[in-house]
């Protein structure tokens, strides 16, 4: 069994930053792979962040350059450092997994 536990949402002005993290536990050997979906209202999931193999990182075009992924591989952790926030950014963060999602943390920018 995977869980996986976000904490860090909140509110925020625009150009501000946030720092998501995800703690795993559970059957999990390995964290590439292990990354960050957003779902804002009336919108599709989408992937914003992924830890991939040989720990490089992969960004949604949107975030490039203001969004940075890093792991902590000992402690099963995945954070998502998010800077210079824009109110496009406002969304429930998912972690995810495999096929294992964590139950969502609010990000919300206001302008």
């Amino acid at each position: 069994q995977v869980q996986l536990v976000e904490s860090g949402g909140g509110l925020v002005q625009a150009g501000g930053s946030l720092r998501l993290s995800c703690a795993a536990s559970g059957s999990i050997f390995s964290i590439i792979g292990m990354g960050w979906y957003r779902q804002a209202p009336g919108k599709e999931r989408e992937l914003v962040a992924q830890i991939a193999a040989y720990g490089s990182q992969k960004y949604a075009n949107a975030v490039m350059g203001r969004f940075t992924i890093s792991a902590e591989y000992a402690k099963k952790t995945v954070y998502l450092q998010m800077n210079n926030l824009k109110p496009e950014d406002t969304a429930l963060y998912y972690c995810h997994y495999d096929t294992h999602w964590g139950q969502g943390t609010q990000v919300t920018v206001s302008s």
